[in-house]
């Protein structure tokens, strides 16, 4: 760590306070879910050297994401302190995510326009052919990094396309993305140099969307940007930095969380060849296995809220303002709520007679992530893709790199070799 921060709790057992450090920690990058497993047996509820009480249950992570007794928009204040108020809105430029309505319902509802069914649906046949593409590719190489040419150029090229980012832009707005999703953990664990690269990023963005932006008021097209300048143009309650950080969340929440869903949940399928055996046998079966593998590897690890009337949860009493951490990671694998919740079964949402319960890899309630539908299905156009051209799927390191995020986490590279059908 950088900045003066502290790394224990007085009084707290040696065994949790490990479990702790490694989850918010570099060390716990390939494994969070071990110190997961052990702060969740310890109980439901501790205190972390971050000033606020982390919550490891499932039953008690859903009660606090489903409803608005418990407010996502103290985020900024409880995971980014150096960040000033008045700076919050250029250096955190997050839109609807760290707010309650009106103004989330507000701001949703106008980006919702682009992520219909219907509109989802449409996506189907470019999802494939850009899929068939890189594809194409990757056989061609042999032995490549899945994460390079696969699990990024996807989600990027279809968010950039939906948005309305041109393609010679493609590399720059990467780079911004990648660095604001470093800087969504909290400051106390970021070294400088991200916390700098977050403010650049940040700023490029809202430049860059700003020019855009103008370039729509004057000529429209089909895409997002152009829906939403022509909104503020209609006179709806919209400003033009809420205009803006309603692009930038929508750009990056639209493809770094969805390349982190292909590397991880890859990795899943090719450590049990058996679910890659079953998928071929069942195909069907490529249309749930999606979320079976955001339960056991969620994109997004961990997130925030914040009581706003005095509530109990996990036998604490919160006072308003208040704060939590809800371990995602931890919930999703929670035996009471799952069987065999560290294996991997991609048939697992697919009786309908008997579903699994709902895991929190896109949150829950007013907050439930809006891209969910193109997510899953982008992982499963890939998934149908790969099962009908690859004949043999292999991972070449038995330990692969991570990035260092804690919140957003996901493969820094994955070498792999596909062998062509």
């Amino acid at each position: 760590m950088d900045l003066a921060a502290p790394t224990t709790v007085a009084g707290t057992d040696p065994a949790i306070a490990t479990a702790i450090e490694h989850l918010f920690g570099p060390a716990g990058r390939a494994d969070p879910y071990t110190p997961g497993r052990v702060l969740r047996e310890a109980g439901p509820l501790h205190d972390t050297p971050l000033g606020h009480k982390v919550i490891t249950r499932y039953e008690d992570c859903t009660a606090v994401l489903s409803t608005t007794a418990w407010s996502h928009a103290e985020e900024a204040g409880m995971m980014h302190p150096t960040v000033s108020p008045d700076d919050a809105p250029e250096e955190l430029p997050t839109s609807f995510l760290w707010m309650e309505p009106p103004d989330h319902t507000r701001l949703r509802n106008l980006v919702t326009k682009g992520f219909t069914p219907r509109m989802v649906t449409r996506l189907r046949p470019r999802i494939l052919e850009v899929t068939e593409q890189l594809v194409d590719n990757a056989l061609a190489a042999g032995e490549f990094d899945l994460i390079e040419m696969i699990a990024y150029p996807l989600p990027l090229t279809i968010a950039a396309e939906l948005i309305g980012v041109p393609r010679e832009a493609y590399d720059q707005v990467h780079r911004w993305s990648q660095d604001l999703a470093r800087g969504f953990d909290h400051d106390y664990t970021l070294p400088r140099e991200a916390l700098g690269a977050r403010s650049v990023a940040a700023r490029g963005f809202m430049g860059y969307f700003r020019e855009l932006l103008d370039e729509r008021r004057h000529q429209p097209t089909d895409d997002l940007l152009s829906v939403l300048s022509q909104v503020e143009d209609r006179g709806d309650v919209l400003t033009e930095q809420e205009l803006l950080a309603t692009c930038i969340t929508t750009f990056v929440a639209g493809h770094e969380t969805t390349a982190n869903l292909v590397g991880t949940g890859m990795l899943q399928l090719l450590r049990n060849p058996d679910q890659l055996e079953l998928l071929r046998r069942r195909p069907e079966l490529t249309e749930y296995a999606p979320d079976e593998l955001l339960r056991l590897e969620p994109s997004v690890q961990v997130t925030t809220r914040a009581a706003t009337k005095p509530i109990t949860v996990a036998g604490h009493d919160f006072e308003p303002g208040e704060g939590v951490v809800v371990l995602i990671n931890s919930a999703n694998r929670d035996d009471a709520a799952y069987t065999d919740p560290d294996k991997v079964d991609v048939a697992r949402y697919s009786d309908p007679m008997n579903p699994a319960k709902k895991h929190l890899g896109f949150s829950l309630g007013i907050h439930y992530c809006l891209g969910a539908p193109l997510a899953l299905l982008e992982m499963e156009v890939l998934l149908d893709v790969l099962l009908r051209r690859v004949k043999q799927l292999e991972v070449l390191t038995e330990t692969p790199s991570y990035k260092p995020n804690v919140v957003i986490r996901g493969l820094e590279s994955l070498p792999v070799r596909f062998t062509a059908a």
